[in-house]
């Protein structure tokens, strides 16, 4: 399954905490869409926070976070893993 790196720019005031709670929501719909999301990390200075996740599409993880937080991704790639 492809492998996905989302980016969430310009979240005002975001930290980890409310990055934490938006993942755990994102864990209840992601099988809705046939999500894996798998990690996240956030920038709190830039206000961006990036999610790592397998997906069948570009879309999925998209769509997932839409439903369940609104947050909405304004970059999405598609990443393969290296050492």
């Amino acid at each position: 399954m492809p492998r996905y790196i989302d980016v969430h720019r310009n979240l005002k005031g975001v930290k980890l905490k409310d990055i934490a709670a938006a993942h755990e929501k994102d864990l209840k719909v992601q099988n809705k869409y046939g999500v894996k999301f798998l990690k996240y990390w956030i920038d709190e200075k830039s206000e961006t926070a990036f999610c790592l996740s397998d997906a069948p599409n570009r879309e999925a993880p998209s769509k997932a976070h839409k439903e369940s937080h609104g947050l909405v991704p304004q970059e999405t790639y598609e990443v393969l893993e290296g050492s």
